[in-house]
């Protein structure tokens, strides 16, 4: 087949959507397929085999006007569809998505008639121009992490002011995504669990949607040796109200003291959520918090050097860091938001599953298991890599996306 894989941003280090990207487009060459990856920045790294076609945008959402002002292009900015984004985003909403699909619809004629794709595989974009893509005469499958509409109700839970809520609601491209999603060929998604909000939120019929897990590259993600400097390890986007931070940091104030967290995330603000609920708790001298950007080898090192790794969300579409935690053969102490359960495992063999929003059942899942000796914490690091070794692999998610793929494409050629 020929696959046009998109993807509003691409680069692994944007989040869970750009590791998807970057590893089901090796996965779908390594099967043989012809797969040209079509991304905004940051763009993914990918072997030069496959190509790359680039979506430019601006990233006006998290830039000033200083900054935009002191580009070396300044005026890029006065262009028509630049500044009605650049407006969009100084109204609160984030337009990327929106304006990918525009970009992408503006070129998709020279694309298409230079490469003749069979099929279009959308990473959770949702925008118009997939239908005006799909008008062209090609099918378009998009892959849907989890509905936006969780993003947006776990803001509200954390943060409930009216205020909050208005920019939120400005934010979320909700009306777009609904719109559009039940109108492609077929939905593809990552857990059970994100199969069943999908149901709930866009009305899709289950029967319609196809589920298949993500991989974890083990060869990467694996255990190393190195001195343990925590007990704990968070890895995540601290800001992003659905990871369950403020849960977490309430539960370790809740352990014994000499219980220690390290938090990765580069993108902390100074007055952000991690700084303010650590103030408030009393936790500096027990959290140490890596916040730079760090590239694979370096987290792999950061998961090596703790013993336990937490990852509290309200909800997972499927969870990186837990799958890349147990890779490196840490134990995982996980909530039951969404697909956590389906990757850690309800049977506490390798982990421990509890009720997420709940931080005195995290305190005490973090105590029983920090008092357990070295082996049998490492015991359970090895079941926990095992698991992810006989369950997801890369090469098993790119064979089964590639057969719902096939068979859109027949289903289109159907008369």
């Amino acid at each position: 087949m020929r696959i046009a894989l998109l993807t509003y941003r691409g680069n692994m280090f944007c989040g869970g959507q750009g590791v998807y990207a970057s590893n089901l487009a090796h996965g779908l060459h390594a099967l043989g397929h012809e797969v040209h990856v079509i991304s905004g920045p940051p763009l993914p790294s990918l072997d030069p085999e496959i190509p790359l076609h680039e979506i430019p945008n601006g990233n006006y959402f998290a830039r000033d006007g200083q900054d935009i002002l002191s580009d070396g292009s300044p005026f890029a900015a006065l262009l028509p569809g630049n500044l009605w984004e650049l407006g969009l985003t100084r109204l609160g909403v984030f337009p990327e998505m929106t304006a990918f699909g525009v970009r992408l619809m503006l070129r998709w004629a020279q694309l298409q008639q230079k490469h003749a794709f069979e099929v279009v595989l959308d990473n959770q974009s949702l925008c118009w121009g997939l239908l005006a893509l799909q008008a062209t005469g090609v099918p378009v499958v998009a892959t849907i992490h989890h509905p936006l509409h969780i993003d947006r109700l776990s803001d509200f839970e954390i943060e409930p002011s009216f205020h909050r809520k208005w920019k939120r609601t400005l934010y979320f491209p909700l009306f777009m995504q609904q719109r559009v999603a039940p109108r492609l060929a077929r939905i593809l998604t990552v857990s059970q669990a994100s199969a069943a909000e999908i149901e709930r939120f866009f009305g899709i019929s289950r029967k319609e949607i196809s589920v298949v897990y993500n991989g974890t590259d083990t060869e990467i993600f694996r255990p190393i040796s190195t001195r343990k400097t925590s007990d704990l390890i968070f890895v995540g986007r601290t800001e992003d109200r659905k990871k369950g931070i403020p849960y977490l940091l309430e539960a370790l104030a809740q352990t014994p003291e000499h219980v220690t967290l390290k938090i990765v995330d580069g993108r902390i603000p100074p007055r952000g959520l991690v700084p303010r609920t650590i103030e408030r708790l009393g936790l500096a001298g027990r959290i140490t918090i890596v916040d730079r950007m760090l590239d694979v080898d370096e987290l792999v090192r950061e998961y090596a050097s703790a013993r336990v790794a937490l990852v509290p969300s309200f909800f997972e579409g499927f969870g990186f860091p837990a799958s890349e935690a147990m890779a490196c053969g840490l134990p995982v102490i996980a909530s039951d938001g969404g697909a956590l359960p389906e990757v850690v495992g309800t049977g506490g063999q390798t982990g421990r599953i509890v009720p997420f929003r709940d931080a005195r059942a995290l305190a005490r899942a973090i105590t029983e298991l920090c008092s357990k000796p070295e082996e049998d914490l490492e015991a359970m690091g090895r079941r926990a890599r095992e698991r992810i070794l006989s369950v997801f692999s890369w090469r098993e998610a790119a064979r089964n996306t590639a057969e719902v793929l096939e068979e859109a494409v027949r289903a289109h050629r159907q008369p």
